[in-house]
């Protein structure tokens, strides 16, 4: 299917599942994850009218973002950003959602004279398999990291298990819900952490309905896989 069909689905989801929550379309912020697709179905997605990109790869985000070269899109990191990478994205992204450690924040911080807007991963589900912060170490490590003053934390991210479990999944987002207002409620400089990243093509309604913010959308825009 088209970009334009797959998007128009997925908005409709979204604004069921803002109804069933009461809340308001323009809270919502689709980030179409490109990383498995050609740079032509990603300039599909962009002439469709969707503005924000994601991608997980160093080399894969640079190749696309210079052959694309459009002011108008907003480049997210959302994959794991080695400190040796930094310097080749830091100045080029709207947002890193995968903050995870003081080193990351520090090579952030000195790779750019301005503020960089992330978010940190946490892993709520505790799986092996998932990188980020347990969510007992979030509230240190946002104090830990005030010194570094180009490192605006504006919200926390996450990735919920692959289940069909519905309680699972609103469980793990309920968690980083309330793990966002904790950190919103000291009115940090720093870290206003207003937004939550959460919810994938299989989750995202049930995301949206827990409070997410920025939602991460691969196969159900754009496709699993090149075209």
């Amino acid at each position: 299917m088209s970009v334009v069909s797959n998007l128009e689905i997925v908005r409709n989801n979204i604004e069921k599942a803002c109804k069933k929550s009461n809340r308001n379309l323009e809270d919502i912020t689709i980030i179409a994850v490109t990383k498995y697709v050609t740079i032509e179905r990603t300039q599909e997605a962009i002439e469709a009218g969707i503005n924000h990109l994601g991608e997980n790869r160093t080399d894969e985000f640079v190749k696309k973002q210079t052959q694309i070269n459009n002011d108008d899109v907003n480049w997210h990191f959302i994959g794991t950003l080695q400190s040796r990478k930094v310097r080749e994205v830091v100045d080029k992204v709207t947002a890193i959602h995968s903050l995870d450690r003081k080193s990351l924040a520090k090579e952030i911080n000195k790779r750019t004279s301005k503020p960089v807007e992330c978010f940190i991963q946490v892993n709520v589900s505790g799986e092996d398999t998932k990188h980020g912060l347990h969510p007992e170490e979030v509230l240190n490590f946002i104090q830990e990291i005030d010194q570094y003053e180009n490192v605006q934390v504006i919200g926390l991210m996450t990735m919920a298990p692959h289940v069909e479990d519905e309680q699972v999944l609103r469980e793990v987002f309920r968690k980083l819900a309330d793990l966002r207002d904790q950190v919103k409620e000291k009115h940090l400089a720093h870290a206003p952490c207003k937004y939550l990243s959460m919810g994938m093509s299989n989750d995202y309604e049930i995301a949206i309905e827990e409070g997410a913010t920025h939602i991460r959308i691969g196969s159900e825009l754009v496709g699993p896989y090149d075209k």
